[in-house]
């Protein structure tokens, strides 16, 4: 066989895939077209706008001189806030602890309980933790403990469901390698459950503590007690300095919080 045969034997070559088309019209389109519908249903004045914005530079500048006088009150104040935020976290914790093995499918020991489990979750989720403050504080009182409790049972919905979740993917060899040691359903949560999910449950819990630690400052707004109660009188009183030395030491926590909790998950991960 001589060099032409060889070249004529190779099969031929394949045509290169066609270019991919520029997505960026589409995009662009499909932009413009949602910010037309947004601006026409709820039918915004670009010349409202304009006056909104002059008096927004307005008030937000007397926001300019913060008032530090009695910053050790202020500190005082967003430890209770803090601690408003753990324990409403911790409490979470422990509901979404005995419900969620309950509201796993791999784990539930019969459909009644996960289906009881599951919904109680979802109502969980469902009352908004500002609600729940405004009816424990109607019905407790001023002070930290409404707000904990409201946290509390907001975000346990939140955590028993990852939990339950994080659970359903337990690769299910483990499970039945404890269960063939006659393990019974506490036991095979304990010893299969969680320490398959120990590092995805801390960075859950992580999470939720840094949410609560923000909502917990609006809770206190409405009587749940912290920071966020004497940021409200201050601004009924028209206090600027004083709001404004509150609202920083408030948004410096939560920077700091923020920092932390992710260092914590990069650490876990």
């Amino acid at each position: 066989m001589n060099v032409h045969d060889l070249k004529s034997a190779r099969p031929p070559a394949q045509a290169l895939p066609p270019r991919p088309r520029n997505p960026m019209p589409v995009w662009v389109a499909a932009t413009l077209v949602v910010l037309w519908l947004i601006i026409w249903d709820l039918d915004i004045s670009f010349e409202n706008l304009a006056y909104g914005v002059e008096d927004m530079a307005e008030y937000f500048g007397r926001y300019g001189q913060p008032d530090f006088t009695n910053l050790s009150r202020y500190l005082s104040l967003m430890g209770i806030t803090l601690a408003t935020a753990l324990w409403g976290t911790v409490f979470a914790l422990l509901v979404a602890f005995l419900l969620a093995p309950l509201a796993a499918r791999n784990f539930t020991p019969n459909p009644v309980a996960y289906r009881i489990a599951r919904e109680i979750l979802n109502f969980m989720r469902a009352m908004p933790d500002l609600l729940l403050a405004l009816i424990f504080v109607a019905t407790l009182g001023l002070g930290p403990l409404p707000g904990a409790l409201a946290l509390g049972v907001h975000t346990a919905g939140f955590l028993g469901k990852f939990f339950a979740e994080s659970l359903e993917r337990v690769d299910q060899g483990i499970c039945e390698g404890v269960a063939a040691t006659g393990a019974n359903f506490p036991q095979l949560v304990m010893y299969a459950g969680w320490p398959s999910i120990l590092r995805e449950a801390l960075g859950y819990t992580l999470y939720i503590l840094d949410r609560n630690v923000r909502m917990a400052s609006v809770l206190g707004m409405v009587g749940a007690g912290g920071i966020g109660l004497a940021l409200i009188d201050t601004l009924h009183l028209f206090n600027y300095g004083q709001s404004s030395a509150l609202i920083l030491v408030i948004l410096a926590t939560i920077l700091i919080i923020d920092y932390a909790s992710a260092w914590l998950r990069r650490r876990l991960g």
